[in-house]
């Protein structure tokens, strides 16, 4: 752990307060209107809003890479403004899109990019960064590579492991993910909430997605046209009692959204449908799924299937405790028998799962929100 002077907020994560802030610019434009916010120590807190409302705006006044008009914002108890703008830069972890990597630096450089500058040996950091390579799920030998011979993806793995490589107190992240695939963009968006599991970061997230954020977020705040705050709230409330029109409106399908929040735990697979291995396809007078001898899906065998008959696409399966049930009903949704394929970890198939398995789940997170 770097020393507090170089960590703003002292050891561990520290809340972020907005006081009566607002910025102006010379031609009157108005980015943010004196707006009152805490962002949670440890907590998600995720800014989602139109164009122009002021949400990007807002996270680069917390490192002072824009300057209040009036106000002030506090992070750990302490006023930004009086602090040297480098120091605090340094003690604050930052993720943009296309992770903003040094071209000419290799990976593990470019992860020890801050702690060298904090004084930390370049040999110790380059070794910090490499441990630091394997928490964001990345290859430790692509340590020595360059940013342009990694994938998208891979490159914000990068940037989000040279934020954390001095152990910032506050991590912000500006649509960090917006730039890649939708695969890629489900797989870092688990990778974080794995991360922060373990870390524990105070992390502000800015982003255009409201299913990236009821996904990330342990608070939502919707920014609206003209610099101000329409809601700020759990995803739960937000998407159950939005104040106003705007906020219904920009939250859109609610009901499908609240899908996200619910978890895949405790629903118990069934593997009456599963073949393993070759199986025996002689008494095949409904759908299963063929799975391979390492219980990786092959694909649907239709009924009346014989040995070596085409197999009908396994489109989508969802791993079990980890995906959210909006992931379980589209695999259930996708097979040609309405049941989703349940998964492990390592996508070994542990069963199917058809939806009145999934009925008790649902209502009991509905019963838990409307409590």
């Amino acid at each position: 752990m770097a020393s507090d002077i170089h960590h703003p907020a002292g050891h561990g994560p520290a809340s972020v307060v907005f006081e009566s802030v607002s910025k102006r610019y010379p031609d009157g434009t108005v980015g943010v209107d004196s707006i009152d916010l805490e962002c949670e120590a440890g907590k998600v807190t995720v800014f989602v809003g139109p164009s122009g409302c002021g949400k990007t705006t807002s996270l680069r006044m917390i490192n002072r890479m824009i300057t209040p008009t009036s106000g002030r914002i506090l992070i750990g108890g302490r006023n930004a403004s009086d602090l040297d703008e480098g120091t605090l830069r340094r003690g604050i972890g930052y993720v943009i899109q296309n992770a903003g990597l040094f071209p000419h630096r290799t990976i593990a450089d470019n992860i020890a990019t801050v702690p060298v500058l904090l004084g930390t040996k370049p040999r110790v950091a380059r070794l910090q960064a490499i441990e630091l390579m394997e928490r964001v799920g990345l290859d430790p030998a692509l340590g020595r590579k360059y940013p342009y011979q990694l994938s998208g993806g891979q490159q914000q793995r990068v940037g989000v492991a040279r934020a954390l490589a001095a152990d910032p107190p506050v991590l912000l992240m500006d649509e960090p993910f917006s730039a890649v695939d939708p695969v890629v963009r489900l797989d870092l968006q688990n990778e974080l909430l794995r991360l922060q599991r373990d870390i524990g970061k105070t992390i502000v997230f800015v982003t255009h997605d409201m299913d990236e954020a009821v996904r990330l977020a342990d608070r939502i705040v919707v920014f609206q046209r003209g610099g101000t705050i329409a809601q700020a709230d759990t995803p739960e409330r937000l998407l159950t009692e939005p104040v106003n029109a705007f906020v219904r409106d920009f939250t859109g399908d609610s009901g499908i959204k609240w899908l996200s929040l619910m978890s895949t735990s405790g629903i118990e697979p069934r593997t009456e449908r599963v073949v393993y291995g070759a199986g025996t396809f002689s008494e095949l007078d409904q759908w299963r799924l063929q799975v391979d001898d390492d219980g990786q899906a092959l694909g649907w065998l239709r009924p009346g299937a014989t040995a070596g008959d085409e197999l009908v696409p396994c489109r989508r399966t969802f791993v079990l405790g980890v995906d959210v049930m909006r992931s379980a009903l589209d695999s259930a949704l996708l097979s040609p028998v309405g049941q989703a394929v349940a998964t492990d970890s390592s996508h070994r198939v542990l069963g199917l799962v058809d939806f009145p398995s999934l009925e008790p789940a649902i209502n009991n997170h509905r019963s838990r929100v409307h409590a």
